[in-house]
């Protein structure tokens, strides 16, 4: 056999042997310092280690160690009773330590000893007990995530394997120091026991076997009972320590000794608050040691704090590296391809409005708007980004809807926008412009004059609220193209929560979430409201098994909303409408082409223009009396008619006889004929 497989089962038998057998003084002084040298060893390797498993060896050696003490305590009580020496080791001990002083050797071996066994030894083994505990009672839950990562395929069977081992060599070693700290405890106890035996039984020996007086046997065995006491339990307070340092101890990158500098030491501002008190100590304490402290405490501030701000250099000149380098990868121009629903970006003189440290309030009033439109039109607003743009005019804004500009205007930061709703007594001084939402005429004037403008009947309001209500014209303009399907499916799951039935009934079976989009779509374009959605999935889910084409289940959508829509269009002061020809009625009936695709009018070019000029007029009349122009048409031709007028009259509202509440009373101002 190799000498490192029987190396270990003879020091064994050869501890077991020195109970028994009597050394000689020589040897136990190497004994003695063999102990001492590996207790040493075993301390130093619990300080540098980075978590428990390091030592899983520890509860043996522990065992080990405790018994090469006791053999040793052993053979020096055999010296020091029977010889009334222990060899050098003990001698320099009692001597070096006590001082050749009895009552200060004495009262520092009870010092240590109690500080072992009341201290040290006592917390060891409360905090095993405890990590044992813990440890057994979290294995089921340790092993349930190990059987969740290799289900979800982030581990492989190895290393499920290799953890499930790690956990249990855990559970063994905390549960074996459980026990071994057992040792450590009954160690103390038996040092103070030998302890005793040695001074009475010295006492009793000197003075019957030698002869001495009682202050001679004192003298004698009490300091070599001393020394050895002391040279024992010098050993066992750092094994003690070591047990100490293994069950406090926390999983870790670094030792120990980087782990106390790195938490201890770290922060400047603990070490300057330190060093401002240990200042002030020193003018009520000794002045020297405090002082001196303080300065130390100080420099080390300072040093980190030197320290701390290279670090944060250098991680920003990594971080700006890695940027680099992540660029340069062609599969990062993927990240560039994405492309926001809606973007406002400003002139670097206007940022302060979306700046909240300079008080501006935009992004509030953003979050308005999308509260706003969700109760208005019942859309879901996409995410708006707001950034700024070198490019443009310091006091220049522009909107993009999805990349592409949709819209821009021009504000002017201190000052008060001022419109003329046509009750305005007299003109106000002021650099003239257009409100940029509606085009409308308007007046920049300064603040002192805001409120004078009000009591003249202009409507004053603020840059915030001109971006504000521009933006949410311009959403509203293309809130047809900013409802995707992502969005339908959003609002399809909200209303699953409350009817579930007649979501599952429409989708999949009768139509795909494209087919809802379209015609949410065709709603949003004309401005009709899509928040009542179970209305609207009521009238699908009935008119879908009738046909797919998506323009025509608008028009049945738009009938069961016919009371909403009537709402929004008609009050008690504007209920007048132009109404078509029955004859042009007819004509654009006949004049329908359908194909697959959907239907269309074919129409030749005079008769479109003759249509067009005949609505323009109609709707001048309308205009001239302050009156919004409706045109209102049979159900078939509604939707075709809405398409040709929108060539001459972008917007104008069109409406069928089916949408209309039948409690309203209409009358036609004008009709649009051939």
């Amino acid at each position: 056999m190799r000498a490192r497989d029987v190396s270990l089962p003879v020091v064994i038998v050869a501890i077991v042997l020195a109970f028994i057998i009597p050394l000689p003084s020589a040897v136990i002084d190497v004994l003695l310092a063999i102990n001492i040298m590996i207790s040493v060893i075993i301390l130093l390797n619990t300080i540098y280690m980075k978590e428990a498993l390091q030592m899983s060896i520890f509860p043996s050696l522990l065992v080990i160690t405790t018994l090469f003490r006791l053999a040793l305590n052993v053979s020096t009580t055999r010296l020091i009773i029977g010889k009334g020496e222990a060899g050098g080791v003990i001698a320099g001990f009692g001597r070096f330590v006590g001082g050749n002083d009895l009552v200060v050797g004495f009262i520092i071996f009870i010092v240590i000893t109690l500080v072992n066994f009341i201290v040290i030894t006592r917390g060891a083994e409360r905090v095993a007990e405890v990590a044992a505990r813990f440890t057994l009672d979290a294995m089921p839950g340790k092993q349930m995530a190990i059987d969740a990562d290799l289900n979800a395929g982030l581990i492989n069977e190895a290393e499920a394997k290799e953890r499930r081992k790690k956990i249990q060599k855990e559970a063994d070693f905390y549960g074996a120091m459980d026990g071994a700290s057992k040792f450590v405890k009954n160690d103390a106890i038996m040092g103070i026991v030998i302890t005793i035996l040695n001074i009475v039984g010295g006492i009793i020996m000197g003075m019957v076997s030698r002869g001495e007086s009682l202050q001679e046997a004192l003298q004698t065995y009490a300091i070599l009972t001393i020394g050895d006491g002391l040279v024992s339990q010098i050993p066992a307070l750092m094994i003690s320590t070591s047990t100490s340092f293994i069950v406090t101890r926390a999983a870790s990158e670094s030792d120990m000794s980087a782990d106390f500098l790195k938490q201890v030491f770290s922060n400047p501002k603990v070490l300057y608050i330190a060093a401002v008190l240990s200042f002030i100590l020193a003018f009520f304490l000794p002045t020297v040691p405090f002082l001196l402290l303080a300065a130390v405490l100080g420099f080390l501030g300072y040093t980190l704090s030197r320290q701390r701000i290279a670090e944060q250099k250098q991680q920003e000149v990594q971080i700006e590296e890695t940027e680099v380098e992540e660029i340069r990868k062609p599969e990062n121009v993927v990240s560039l391809l994405q492309v926001d629903p809606i973007e406002v970006e400003f002139g670097y003189g206007i940022i302060p409005l979306a700046d909240v440290n300079q008080g501006g309030d935009l992004l509030d009033r953003v979050v308005m708007i999308r509260r706003q439109l969700a109760l208005e039109l019942g859309m879901i607003v996409p995410i708006i980004r707001l950034r700024d743009n070198i490019q443009l005019a310091p006091n220049e804004y522009l909107i993009k809807i999805k990349g592409v500009e949709a819209a821009r205007g021009d504000l002017m930061l201190d000052h008060y926008l001022a419109m003329d709703p046509g009750i305005a007594e007299e003109e106000i001084e002021g650099i003239k412009t257009k409100e940029p939402a509606f085009g409308l005429p308007a007046i920049w004037i300064a603040e002192e004059q805001r409120d004078r403008a009000e009591m003249l009947g202009y409507t004053v309001v603020d840059p915030p609220s001109v971006i504000a209500t521009h933006l949410t014209e311009i959403i509203k303009r293309y809130a047809h193209e900013l409802t995707g399907r992502q969005e339908v499916q959003t609002l399809l799951d909200n209303v699953k929560q409350n009817y579930p039935v007649i979501v599952e009934e429409l989708v999949p079976k009768l139509m795909t979430v494209g087919d809802i989009q379209k015609v949410l779509a065709n709603l949003l374009k004309e401005g009709v409201s899509i928040r009542d959605m179970v209305t609207i999935l009521e009238a699908l889910a009935d008119y879908a098994p009738v046909t797919s084409d998506t323009d025509m289940l608008t028009e049945y959508v738009r009938q069961r909303l016919g009371r909403a829509i009537s709402k929004k269009y008609f009050s008690d002061q504007n209920t007048s409408v132009i109404t078509l020809d029955p004859k042009l009625e007819q004509l654009l009936m006949d004049s329908l082409q359908k194909t697959e695709t959907g239907a269309y009018l074919a129409l030749e070019p005079g008769v479109t223009n003759s249509i067009l000029g005949s609505l323009s007029r109609q709707v001048q009349k309308l205009v001239q009396l302050g009156k919004q122009p409706i045109v209102l048409a049979s159900p078939i031709v509604r939707l075709y008619f809405k398409k040709l007028a929108d060539q001459a009259i972008p917007g104008i509202v069109v409406l069928s006889y089916n949408e209309l509440d039948p409690e309203l009373e209409i009358h036609s101002a004008g009709v649009v004929s051939i």
